[in-house]
């Protein structure tokens, strides 16, 4: 007990010296759910801006990247992490370990559960590996006290169901796992976000605040534009994109003191992106007739990166095959997947 209480004395401590408000709340909690249920789509809604990219395709995120939610009082780190699937590469597995990893550092986990699909075997898998992570030795399943940690159901798409049907839904949830609390959303109307947002700060303790205002991710500038250019490609080439697709920022090249263009102008800051794909066949897709792709992925960027760099930027791609690296332990690491 005393030991409890010094704890909870050093955390209203630290959040009086950063905020001057020994109430102030902070934590992480982590998104998890099957690939393409809404994690991204919630986490850009809850922080009012597009931060993680969003498709309608599996494997969509690829890193836990950390995306901070700012409210009077509080300040919570939202992870977003890979969708959790049954692997079928050693990409795909190494995604998974990505997820049991970001599960061990967080104060509570939001479980993503689309209103409009059934629930199904992907989810008893997720259901069963945070209850090897969070269930209490010896609390009965359906006891109130099961969960060592807040484990909250989110279900999203609310928009899609009539209001009979989505309390049918939430009693589905209630004894699919019997949550800490479950709250229902959409992001895509903003129903209810301020209400996902309230349960998360309430879910997270005491404590310092750890971003400035101005960090909306703990992400490098590389990964940063690494993902925006693989979402607009996914944007752009959604049916026929190869899955292995994969990019990299290799260098951010800034120009010398009083360097010009052509034109006279400052010269642009260089960025130097390679994009990967798993077979010959597949660089066309990505490059396009007369480079149309590359065109229009440069222009769909550049407002993006330009934020990202501070500064005119100039995207140079180059398409690459690294035949099955999704499989290949020396090619995923060289990719960033280690």
């Amino acid at each position: 007990m005393a030991e409890t209480q010094s704890r909870e004395s050093l955390a209203r401590a630290a959040a009086q010296k950063t905020t001057g408000n020994p109430d102030f709340r902070s934590g992480f909690v982590s998104i998890v759910g099957r690939p393409n249920v809404g994690k991204s789509t919630l986490i850009n809604a809850l922080v009012g801006k597009k931060v993680a990219v969003t498709s309608d395709r599996p494997e969509t995120t690829r890193h836990d990247l950390r995306v901070i939610m700012n409210r009077p009082g509080s300040q919570v780190v939202l992870v977003d992490t890979p969708g959790i699937h049954r692997p079928r590469t050693l990409l795909g597995q190494r995604l998974d370990d990505m997820v049991k990893d970001s599960l061990s550092e967080v104060d509570a986990v939001c479980f993503v559960l689309p209103a409009d699909q059934k629930l199904g075997p992907g989810d008893q898998r997720i259901l069963h590996q945070l209850g090897s992570q969070f269930a209490k030795p010896h609390e009965p399943f359906t006891s109130a006290k099961y969960w060592r940690k807040p484990v909250i159901a989110i279900v999203t798409k609310i928009d899609r169901l009539t209001k009979n049907q989505l309390v049918d839904k939430i009693i589905d949830v209630d004894r699919f796992g019997h949550f800490t609390q479950i709250v229902p959303v959409s992001a895509l109307t903003g129903d209810n976000v301020d209400e996902v947002a309230r349960v998360l700060i309430s879910s997270v303790p005491v404590g310092p605040k750890m971003y400035p205002d101005s960090v909306v991710a703990e992400e490098s500038e590389k990964r940063q534009i690494s993902e925006i250019v693989r979402g607009a490609f996914l944007s752009k080439l959604n049916d026929e994109l190869p899955h292995s697709l994969a990019a990299v920022t290799d260098a951010i090249i800034r120009p010398r003191e009083g360097e010009v263009d052509e034109a006279g102008r400052p010269a642009p800051i260089r960025v130097l992106v390679s994009l990967y794909v798993e077979r010959t066949s597949q660089k066309p897709i990505i490059i396009g007739k007369h480079a149309q792709n590359l065109v229009w992925v440069r222009a769909k960027t550049r407002t993006a990166i330009k934020r990202i760099v501070g500064g005119r930027a100039h995207l140079e791609m180059h398409v690459t095959v690294a035949r099955g690296w999704q499989s290949n332990p020396k090619e995923l690491d060289r990719l960033g997947f280690e």
